[in-house]
């Protein structure tokens, strides 16, 4: 009698402490609803300094779209200045901002770094936040997802869609953010498909379509190419490819719509889950003048979903290598690596340091291939 007098007071005890448990998370969470709708009460102005435009379906766009939902959360007034060229001009564009009363300015491309930087040391009460940049200091901080992840999971896709093992890449400059990207496609590439090559043709340029245009049709010219990729902000590569039914893979958004009859995936981003946090630090007073550099766990990049247009089997490969990343079992640039002339660069049980994928990146895997023409 004892015995179940004391169980079911056990019982009695363990039901009142989750009760007790429950009211201090409830607690807890209304405290933080509380003080969110503190530094929420009041709209706060944001300056946006884009080197595209909010409707490209490409970098621009996908910043757009995450900054508005950001927007909603948080109370934000957003002014954009869309098209902006990366020189000196790139600071009146700013002043503009700062006079019509923004406490925050965005710039989303590298070439905005020193002028960002100029600006930020000019405004000390300015929040700055430089997307792709490398140079921080107390009121400035630069940010980048690690897309090459996603870029990894998407060569995987080309590797086993391919027939002819021919694979093209047309991307904007030789500067380490997209060495990073072409190395890391093709090591997703020939993880699944060893006889597989990457070709590459270089634009010099983010957003022209006439380059992209041109790139592009160097590639379908001289090589069997029947999977093509991009990293530059203009779509015209993808345009050609559906013209001539030449699989695609995007970059940016998931721009399935516009292609369908060749679009097959796209490593992409989602901004919102990046400016939301770190908006909200900046009304809270708790920004940090640093380098944020997120991978697939932040949910700030992802691979847009398989579309029907892919081959039966890889959808479940690309699952399998991208839990991966999101448990911390694996990154890209994990020995050994190999380069284009034979040499290791990465030893086993070895991994390459932000530090060089970051500012360092000036070779080229296994696999990746240019004509003599087009190498810098």
């Amino acid at each position: 009698m004892q015995s179940g007098m004391v169980e079911e007071m056990k019982k009695i005890l363990a039901v009142a402490g989750a009760f007790v448990g429950i009211i201090i998370i409830g607690i807890v969470l209304i405290s933080v609803r509380e003080t969110d709708t503190e530094v929420t009460r009041d709209r706060t102005k944001v300056g946006f300094i884009l080197n595209g435009s909010i409707d490209d379906h490409s970098w621009g766009q996908s910043h757009y779209e995450g900054m508005e939902r950001c927007a909603d959360s948080l109370n934000l007034e957003v002014f954009y200045h869309e098209n902006v060229p990366a020189d000196e001009q790139c600071k009146e564009y700013m002043e503009d901002l700062i006079g019509q009363g923004c406490e925050i300015i965005v710039c989303n491309s590298f070439g905005y770094g020193e002028y960002a930087l100029e600006m930020a040391q000019k405004h000390r009460d300015i929040y700055f936040f430089h997307a792709t940049g490398v140079t921080e200091s107390g009121n400035l901080a630069t940010y980048f997802g690690r897309i090459y992840q996603m870029r990894y999971l998407s060569g995987i896709v080309a590797g086993l869609q391919t027939e002819t093992d021919e694979i093209g890449y047309v991307a904007a400059y030789p500067i380490s953010e997209v060495n990073r990207g072409i190395n890391a496609f093709t090591l997703g590439v020939r993880e699944v498909n060893p006889d597989a090559c990457v070709y590459v043709e270089w634009t010099y340029s983010w957003t022209g379509d006439t380059e992209a245009e041109e790139a592009t049709e160097r590639l379908f010219d001289k090589h069997d190419i029947d999977v093509v990729t991009i990293h530059t902000d203009t779509n015209r590569t993808l345009e050609i490819a559906e013209e001539r039914r030449i699989w695609c893979i995007g970059y940016n958004m998931d721009n399935i719509e516009l292609y369908p009859n060749t679009f097959l995936t796209a490593p992409v981003f989602e901004w919102e889950n990046f400016y939301e946090p770190h908006i909200l630090e900046c009304l809270q007073g708790k920004f940090v003048g640093r380098h944020y550099w997120e991978g697939a766990e932040t949910g700030i990049v992802s691979l847009a979903p398989l579309s029907q247009n892919t081959k039966p089997g890889i959808n479940e490969r690309v699952e399998q290598e991208g839990q991966k990343f999101l448990n911390g079992t694996f990154d890209v640039f994990y020995g050994p690596i190999t380069d284009a002339e034979g040499n290791v660069r990465v030893h086993e049980m070895e991994c390459m340091t932000d530090e060089e994928m970051l500012n360092a990146f000036d070779w080229y895997v296994e696999g990746v291939k240019f004509d003599e023409e087009g190498m810098d």
